[in-house]
């Protein structure tokens, strides 16, 4: 007799189970990389009518770390979208907007917003997206937008990595950092003050800055141990990026004030390069306001007017 289990949560699991004899063969499923998520594309495309302008090989490169349910869904959501349009086929456009919404949630255009929040709103999506653009490490900038999605989404900056990523350098993960705080940035650079929009965005860059120090012996006064575990029950109330200290009062002291400085050094960096582009910024916020979304091209297309910071993309 063979008996097979799964779970989510193998840490949590009765060491007695994974003694040789009981579950002593274990294979673990992780997210599926460039070639498996093509493959998974194919599986769920099969009986879909898809337009010539469709390329599998490059939905799968614009969705890194989606799972096999995720990858299913965007094809459901994007026959749907099809469907709505009156379309025969599904066309590429109709799968970029599935993308979106399995990863930003749906758009809202119900929502009203007034005009002053709305070009708070612009300048906050395009500082994230001009100091990833201006930074050598960071994602390249697929979509901004300034339609309201999902539950609390009022804008939404969509960077796509162009492979997978296996590991991350410091120095891309100071980029992340330097995106996560453009919004919050651009609004100080353009209005003198900051609102509560960024609130999800300092909680990421937080996350990210407490595990280069504490956890990857990315830190100076910290140094090479690890001063901290990650909360063992994410699924039962705790949050999936907090880390428990393990470490002497003084210690978690010298973790804090490194964490602070690395995200205030960020921070100073983000102001530095919006400053130095502000007119880049004004003009990239106003063609945002005037067509509430732009693409890629067009986004790189205005970077690339004023002749300053082009990436190869």
């Amino acid at each position: 007799m063979i008996l097979l289990a799964a779970t989510n949560r193998p840490d949590v699991l009765d060491r007695a189970l994974l003694r040789p004899g009981r579950f002593d063969r274990q294979v673990v499923l992780d997210a599926p990389d460039h070639e498996g998520r093509r493959k998974i594309l194919e599986v769920h495309a099969r009986g879909k009518p898809l337009a010539d302008d469709v390329d599998l090989d490059t939905i799968a490169q614009a969705t890194p770390g989606f799972a096999g349910a995720d990858l299913a869904n965007t094809l459901n959501e994007a026959a749907l979208l099809a469907a709505r349009r009156g379309a025969e086929a599904i066309h590429e456009a109709d799968l970029e907007e599935a993308i979106e919404k399995v990863i930003a949630g749906p758009e809202r255009k119900s929502r009203r917003l007034s005009d002053a929040d709305k070009r708070r709103i612009a300048y906050h999506e395009v500082g994230h997206a001009l100091v990833a653009q201006l930074s050598e490490h960071a994602d390249p900038v697929h979509k901004v937008s300034i339609v309201p999605r999902g539950q609390a989404a009022l804008g939404y900056t969509l960077q796509l990595p162009t492979e997978d990523q296996f590991i991350l350098t410091r120095s891309a993960l100071v980029d992340k950092i330097k995106g996560l705080l453009g919004g919050r940035a651009a609004e100080e650079e353009v209005f003198g003050e900051v609102s509560s929009g960024a609130e999800n965005d300092l909680e990421k860059a937080t996350a990210i800055a407490r595990q280069m120090i504490a956890r990857l012996g990315m830190g100076d006064a910290a140094g090479l141990p690890q001063w901290g575990y990650r909360d063992p029950s994410p699924y039962l109330g705790g949050s999936p990026i907090q880390f428990q200290r393990d470490c002497a009062e003084e210690t978690a002291r010298e973790v804090d004030l490194e964490v602070k400085a690395l995200m205030a050094a960020s921070y100073a960096a983000a102001r530095e390069l919006l400053h130095t582009h502000r007119a880049l910024l004004d003009r990239i916020a106003g063609a945002l306001l005037e067509h509430e979304t732009l693409d890629h091209d067009a986004f790189v297309a205005l970077v690339a007017e004023a002749g300053v910071g082009k990436r190869e993309t």
